[in-house]
């Protein structure tokens, strides 16, 4: 068994928990902040046996798309950028997944 935990853009998030659910996927959803950018995010957590895993890593990398963001000074909160840094457009978005080994699952 795999513990999934899949990072996605707020923007891509309802869909990305509608596509799982639909595969019949139990997903647990948290509110999470990205720390470069203080951009929103949600952090999936996934329990899968490990011939579903491809399957999930595939729906996510469907639903999760980048995007081009445009940084303003107050996302630098006092880390010093200079003023021409922060007009610098970064791509954010996409989905970072981590695939963990589940020694054990009980549900009670």
């Amino acid at each position: 068994m795999k513990l999934i935990i899949a990072i996605v853009n707020n923007e891509d998030s309802a869909v990305v928990s509608a596509a799982l659910t639909r595969e019949h996927f139990t997903v647990t959803k948290l509110s999470t902040t990205g720390g470069f950018l203080m951009v929103g995010n949600t952090t999936f957590l996934i329990g899968a046996q490990d011939e579903d895993v491809p399957r999930v890593k595939d729906i996510i990398n469907r639903f999760s798309q980048t995007r081009t963001h445009t940084p303003s000074t107050t996302d630098s909160f006092g880390r010093g950028f200079s003023e021409g840094a922060m007009q610098t457009p970064v791509t954010v978005g996409g989905a970072t997944v981590f695939v963990l080994n589940v020694d054990s699952m009980d549900k009670y």
